[in-house]
């Protein structure tokens, strides 16, 4: 039987704290935070201000057309949409509101969409923090509420959540909008 020589073990005791000190700095380095701003499709925030002072906040991310069939092609009419891309879009607010005269409490919410050709599904679901609609789960919608789509007057390249002073809240893409109004 042979026996290890001193230099045998000598090495091998130093490649294995070379390793050793290797895999340590490879997993007790903090990855930097990614900048949304560099996705294809990215973030946005709108806040809006509904009478009586009401104010929200809805966070977002805007893919593009690029020359696609969004509705009832890329998004299918009748399926959950998460209402963007990459994390679910988020509807914030401070205080109970009303959305289309419906009562919504106060809170985060994942603002969800159904799309159709005639008829939208807008969906505020209590599982605010999820990516995409993936993990979507009907139990947890505290408001659906539906909505007409219409035509809008020129193409919209990317996807664009706007408010306005009244509290009217307009998401629109491709040549479709929808709108719903948030109220005391």
């Amino acid at each position: 039987m042979r026996t290890l020589t001193p230099k045998f073990l000598f090495l091998f005791l130093c490649a294995v704290l070379l390793a050793a000190t290797s895999f340590a700095q490879g997993t007790m380095t903090k990855k930097a935070p990614e900048d949304k701003s560099k996705r294809p499709s990215p973030p946005a925030t709108v806040t809006g201000t509904a009478a009586g002072g009401l104010a929200y906040t809805i966070d977002y991310s805007r893919p593009s057309v690029k020359g696609r069939k969004i509705f009832g092609g890329l998004e299918q009419y009748g399926k959950v949409w998460r209402t963007g891309a990459n994390e679910a879009t988020t509807f914030e607010v401070k205080q109970p509101v009303k959305i289309n005269g419906q009562a919504l409490p106060s809170g985060k919410y994942a603002l969800f969409t159904i799309p159709g050709e005639q008829e939208w599904t807008i969906i505020f679901n209590k599982t605010a923090e999820q990516w995409g609609a993936f993990k979507y789960d009907q139990a947890q919608d505290a408001l659906r509420v539906n909505v007409k789509p219409t035509k809008t007057p020129s193409l919209v390249e990317q996807f664009t959540i706007s408010s306005d002073k009244s509290g009217v809240v307009t998401m629109a893409w491709e040549n479709t909008q929808v709108s719903f109004t948030v109220s005391k």
